[in-house]
C-alpha cells in the first residue's frame, strides 16, 4: 500500500489527530453519545461551513472532488484544466471552486462537482441501475431457534439493515413515476451518485472545441500527467464522531472497525450502501471463509492433540531414543568431506517431533480436508447467491460490463469496426497487434517464473552446501573434547543437519519471495496495460491470472521440492546421486530416518507464519505508529479548521487494484491451508487468527485511513472463484502424494501388517535401514577412533540388499511392496474424496430455494406493475384525446377507441 507523505498531509494528519484526542477528552468522543459541553461544541472547534458535504449555498451535495496546485508546468496545466472544466459543465455538471487561499498549506485548490437530478438520471438510464419500484412483501427469515446464544453476536438491527427492503428495476428515465421517488434529492444515495460522476470523470474530453485528439480524454490520464493531484468521493462525516444528518462511517468505525468487535457479525448491508457492492462481496467472501476455518481448526487441533496424547505410544521414537538400539546404531556419514559416523539416537528429538504431525490422525485429516474445501466452496455459491438477490445483482450480467469499457481502450484504439449487433462503431484492436502484445506479455511471465525457478534451483544449491556444513558441525563428536564437546552434543540433541538447514533456507527463500513479489508486481501491471484489455473486468482478470501463476510459483515451489523431491533421489553409499554432477560434490539431501514431513512443516510454517506477520506489520503496526507519533505531535498545535474535502485529501488513496492485494494475499493463505495441510493441521488454526485480525485491520483502513472509494458493482468473486475451484482439486492430490511418499505412514502400515512378527511396531527401525559395508578407513576418521568402534559397515535409511547378497544393494521385495501401497493408497484416497466431493457438490444446490421463490416472484411482479402502469399511462392518453377532439370526430370515433381500449386491458 502506498504510503501518505509529505509535509503538509503530515501537519494535516497531526492536527487531525489532536481534533479527535480533543473531542474524546471533552467528552464528545468517537463512541459516545453525550451531549457536548458548553464551550466545546463541534461548531466551536470546527467552522460550520468547512466539515460539510454541501456546497456553499448548504443544499447541493458535493458528489466528487478534485485537487490541484500550481507548478512550474503551471500554464499547460491550467489550460488542459480550463478545457477540461468546460467540457464537464456541458455535459451538465456544477462545479464549484476553494481557492488555495482557503487550505492549510496555501497550495491545493478544490474543484467540488455536483451531479444534478437530470444529469443522474440521465445516467442511471444508461449504466441500468437498479432502483426501487415497490417495498417488499415477502417475510424476512428470522433463527428464532438459536436466537439466545447469536445474540452476543449480533448488530443492532438499524446498523444489519440500513434502508428497508424493496422490488427494484432498472431506471429508465421516461418513467419517472413507475418509481418509489420521495426525495428527490435523497433518491440517488451517495454510492450512486458518485459512481455516475466517475463515470462521466473517465470519459470527458480535455481538449478543446473544434479539436480531435482522442488520447486527451479522462481523469486517469490528468492525474498521471499531473493536471489534477487527487480525484474523490467524500466521506460523509469524521470517522469517530456522527455529523449533521450524516452517520454512516461513524456506525462503520463503531461496529465494524474495532478490533473489540472481533466476534461480532459483519454489516455487511452498511458495508454494500457505503463503499458499493464490490468491496463488500469481499468483506462477505473472507468472513465467510473465516467462519468456515473455524471447523477446519477445531479438528485439526483435535488431531495434533492426538499426536500430542499418543507420544508415550510411539514405539519408533522410543527406539530411536533407546541407548541399546538407537545407541548402537552406527548411521553412514551425511556427506563426502568432513563429516563421520553418527548413532541414530542423536536425531531422538528430531523423531518426537515428527510424531506430532505424522501419525494416524493425519490420515483423517488430510481426507476431511478434501471435503471441507468442497463444504467451503459450495456453501459460499449459496451465500453468493443470497447476496446477488438481497444487493441487486440477479440481473447484473457480464455484457454490462461492456457499457464500462475501459477509456484507455477507447483512446489507445485507434482502428474501428462496425458491431454486427449494434450496427455501430466501435474500437478494435488488430488480430496482428494482439498477438504481437500476447506473445510479448507470454515471454515476460515466462521468463520471471523461470527467474522463480532459478532462484530456488540456487535455495537448493545453497541447501546443499550448507547441509554437509551443518552435518559436520553438528554431527562430528569424534575429535571433541571437554565443555566444548558437551556444548556441541547439546546443540545436536536438540536439532538434526537436516533440520538446521530447512529452517536457514526457508527463511532465505522467504526473503527472496518479498523481494521477487516487490518487483513482479509492477511487471504484471505494466504487460497488462500493454495488452490493452477492453473492459475492467477483462482487466482485472488478466491481471489475477498472471498474478496468481507467479504467486504459485513464488510461494509453493520450495514446499513442492520438499515434499515431493528431497530425500527421494538420494541413491546409497558409494554410489550417490549429485545435483549437478559428481564433479561438483553437491551430493542430494537425505532425509531424517522419521521422515521429511517435519522439515515439510517446517517450511510451510516459516514461509506461511512469514507472510501473514510481514502482511499484518504493512497493513496495521506501520499505520499505527504513524498515527501514535502524529498524536504525540498534535498536541502542541491544537488547531482544527479543516474542511471535509482537507480532512480526506491526506488519507491514502485506494486504487482500483486494491481489492485485488486483499484477494490474493487470502488465496495464496488458501493455498497454504489446503495444497499441504497434511504436513500442518494446525495451519488453519493460524489462519482463523490472521483472519480475525485481518477483517477487522482491512475495516479499520477503510473507515480511517483510505479516501473513499467510487462505488463500483460486482456479481460475485470473479475469477478468484475459479482459483479456488483449482486448488481444491489440486490440493486432494498434494495430500495423498505427502501421506503416500513425504509421511512415513504407509512404510509403517506395510511394516505392522505384513512384516512384523509382534503385530506391533517393534523392530521397524531395524527393518527400514539398510546396511552398507565399509570398504577402507575414512580419511577424517583416525585409526584409534576407527579401531575402537570395531564397525565394518555403516546404516542408511533405505530398503536394499545387504552386502554379500546375490543382489546386493539392489531393492528388496519389502521396497515394491511398500511402493504399491503407496500408489494404491494415493489412487483409493483421490477416489474416495473425489467421489465424496462431488456428491456434496451434486447435493447442495448453488442457489437456496427460497431466493429462487424470491426471484420469480419479483419478476412477476415487476412485469405485472409494468403492465399495469403501461395500461394507466395508456387510459390517460385516450382520455386526454377525448377531451382535446372535437365533439362530431369524438362520436365518430369513440367505438374504435372503446376497442383499442378494451383490447389493451
Amino acid at each position: 500500500m502506498r504510503r501518505i507523505t509529505g509535509k503538509a498531509k503530515d501537519e494535516t494528519l497531526i492536527e487531525l489527530q489532536s481534533a479527535r484526542a480533543a473531542d474524546e477528552s471533552s467528552g464528545n468522543g468517537s463512541l459516545s453519545e453525550r451531549a457536548p459541553l458548553p464551550g466545546n461544541t463541534e461548531t466551536d472547534k470546527l467552522h460550520p461551513s468547512k466539515d460539510t458535504v454541501f456546497f456553499r449555498d448548504g443544499v447541493r451535495r458535493i458528489d466528487f472532488v478534485l485537487s490541484y496546485v500550481d507548478d512550474k508546468d503551471g500554464e499547460k496545466k491550467q489550460e488542459r484544466r480550463r478545457a477540461f472544466e468546460a467540457n464537464l459543465e456541458k455535459t451538465g455538471l456544477e462545479l464549484e471552486t476553494e481557492d488555495k487561499s482557503d487550505s492549510k498549506d496555501q497550495k491545493t485548490y478544490f474543484l467540488k462537482i455536483h451531479a444534478p437530478r437530470d444529469v443522474l438520471a440521465t445516467y442511471a438510464d444508461v449504466l441500468k441501475i437498479k432502483v426501487p419500484f415497490k417495498k417488499s412483501d415477502i417475510p424476512q427469515s428470522q433463527d428464532v431457534a438459536l436466537e439466545w446464544f447469536t445474540q452476543p453476536f449480533r448488530l443492532p438491527g438499524n446498523i444489519m439493515h440500513p434502508e428497508p427492503d424493496y422490488f427494484t428495476y432498472h431506471f429508465d428515465k421516461t418513467k419517472t413515476d413507475f418509481f418509489l421517488i420521495g426525495d428527490k434529492d435523497t433518491f440517488f444515495p451517495p454510492s450512486t451518485r458518485n459512481r455516475i460522476v466517475f463515470y462521466i470523470l473517465s470519459r470527458c474530453a480535455y481538449y478543446k472545441e473544434g479539436q480531435k485528439d482522442r488520447e486527451k480524454t479522462g481523469i486517469k490520464r490528468l492525474l498521471s500527467n499531473g493536471t489534477y493531484t487527487a480525484a474523490f468521493p467524500l466521506h460523509d462525516c469524521r470517522y469517530w464522531k456522527k455529523g449533521r444528518n450524516a452517520e454512516e462511517r461513524y456506525n462503520l468505525y463503531k461496529h465494524w472497525a474495532r478490533f473489540l468487535c472481533f466476534y461480532k457479525e459483519q454489516p455487511l448491508n452498511l458495508i454494500k450502501k457505503y463503499y458499493g457492492e464490490k468491496i463488500g462481496i469481499y468483506f462477505a467472501w473472507l468472513g465467510f471463509y473465516t467462519e468456515m476455518l473455524f471447523l477446519a481448526a477445531v479438528v485439526g487441533l483435535i488431531c495434533f492433540i492426538y499426536g500430542v496424547l499418543s507420544y508415550d505410544d510411539n514405539i519408533t521414537s522410543k527406539e530411536i531414543c533407546d541407548p541399546k538400539i538407537g545407541g548402537s546404531i552406527m548411521m553412514c556419514p551425511l556427506c563426502d568431506k568432513n563429516c563421520t559416523f553418527w548413532r541414530l539416537d542423536s536425531t531422538c528429538l528430531s523423531s518426537w517431533q515428527s510424531h506430532l504431525f505424522d501419525n494416524e490422525a493425519t490420515v483423517f485429516f488430510a481426507m476431511f480436508m478434501g471435503i471441507w474445501v468442497t463444504l467451503f466452496l459450495e456453501f459460499w455459491k449459496r451465500r453468493q447467491a443470497r447476496l446477488e438477490y438481497e444487493w441487486d445483482l440477479v440481473d447484473f450480467e457480464e455484457e454490462q460490463q461492456e457499457l464500462q469499457t475501459r477509456p484507455e481502450f477507447e483512446i489507445k484504439c485507434t482502428n474501428r469496426r462496425l458491431n454486427k449487433i449494434t450496427q455501430e462503431m466501435e474500437p478494435h484492436l488488430p488480430l496482428h497487434s494482439r498477438c504481437a502484445r500476447y506473445c510479448l506479455s507470454g515471454a515476460t511471465v515466462t521468463f520471471w517464473i523461470s527467474l522463480i525457478l532459478a532462484c530456488i534451483t540456487g535455495v537448493i544449491a545453497y541447501r546443499l552446501a550448507v547441509y554437509a556444513s551443518f552435518a559436520s558441525i553438528i554431527g562430528n563428536h569424534g575429535g571433541e573434547s571437554g565443555i566444548h564437546k558437551n556444548k556441541t552434543l547439546l546443540v545436536g540433541g536438540l536439532i538434526t543437519p537436516q533440520l538446521a538447514t530447512s529452517v536457514t533456507a526457508s527463511c532465505i527463500n522467504f526473503v527472496i519471495i518479498m523481494i521477487l513479489n516487490f518487483f513482479y508486481e509492477k511487471v504484471a501491471i505494466w504487460i497488462t496495460d500493454m495488452e490493452i484489455p477492453k473492459t475492467h473486468l477483462e482487466y482485472e482478470n488478466r491481471l489475477i491470472t498472471k498474478m496468481f501463476m507467479f504467486q504459485f510459483v513464488n510461494y509453493y515451489s520450495s514446499c513442492f521440492y520438499v515434499a515431493f523431491f528431497k530425500g527421494k533421489f538420494v541413491g546409497y553409499p558409494g554410489n550417490y546421486t549429485y545435483m549437478f554432477g559428481k564433479w561438483k560434490k553437491f551430493r542430494n539431501e537425505e532425509c531424517d530416518p522419521g521422515g521429511c514431513l517435519i522439515e515439510l512443516t517446517t517450511q510451510l510454517l516459516i514461509v506461511m507464519a512469514g507472510k501473514q506477520l510481514w502482511g499484518n506489520i504493512q497493513e496495521a503496526l506501520l499505520p499505527l505508529m504513524r498515527n501514535w507519533w502524529s498524536s504525540r505531535k498534535g498536541r502542541h498545535n491544537p488547531e482544527n479548521h479543516y474542511s471535509r474535502w482537507e480532512q480526506d485529501h491526506v488519507l491514502q488513496n485506494f486504487s482500483q487494484l486494491g481489492l485485488f492485494y486483499e484477494y490474493l494475499e487470502m488465496v495464496i493463505q488458501f493455498g497454504f491451508i489446503t495444497l499441504f495441510v497434511a504436513s500442518f493441521p494446525l495451519a488453519p488454526l493460524l489462519a482463523l487468527f490472521n483472519n480475525i485480525l485481518e477483517i477487522r485491520v482491512d475495516a479499520w483502513k477503510f473507515t480511517t485511513q483510505f479516501r473513499r472509494p467510487v462505488a463500483s458493482k460486482a456479481r460475485n468473486i470473479g475469477a478468484w472463484q475459479e482459483i479456488l475451484n483449482s486448488v481444491a482439486i489440486l490440493s486432494v492430490v498434494t495430500n495423498a502424494f505427502i501421506m503416500a511418499f513425504t509421511s512415513d505412514m504407509i512404510p509403517r502400515m506395510v511394516y505392522l501388517y505384513a512384516y512384523s512378527n509382534s503385530t506391533s511396531m517393534k523392530g521397524y527401525i531395524n527393518s527400514s535401514l539398510s546396511e552398507y559395508r565399509i570398504p577402507i578407513r575414512p580419511q577424517n576418521m583416525t585409526e584409534d577412533n576407527w579401531f575402537r568402534h570395531f564397525n565394518t559397515t555403516c546404516r542408511y535409511r533405505d530398503y536394499r540388499h545387504p552386502p554379500g547378497h546375490e543382489n546386493e544393494y539392489t531393492h528388496t521385495m519389502q521396497f515394491w511392496h511398500i511402493l504399491a501401497a503407496k500408489m494404491a493408497f494415493i489412487i483409493i484416497m483421490e477416489h474416495v474424496v473425489f467421489v465424496v466431493k462431488f456428491f456434496i457438490a451434486w447435493m447442495i444446490p448453488d442457489v437456496p430455494s427460497d431466493v429462487k421463490a424470491r426471484i420469480k416472484r419479483e419478476r412477476y411482479l415487476i412485469q405485472e406493475h409494468l403492465h399495469n402502469y403501461e395500461v394507466e399511462k395508456l387510459k390517460l392518453q385516450l382520455s386526454a384525446s377525448f377531451i382535446t377532439e372535437p365533439q362530431t370526430s369524438e362520436t365518430s370515433l369513440t367505438p374504435d377507441k372503446h376497442e383499442v381500449l378494451s383490447e389493451c386491458l
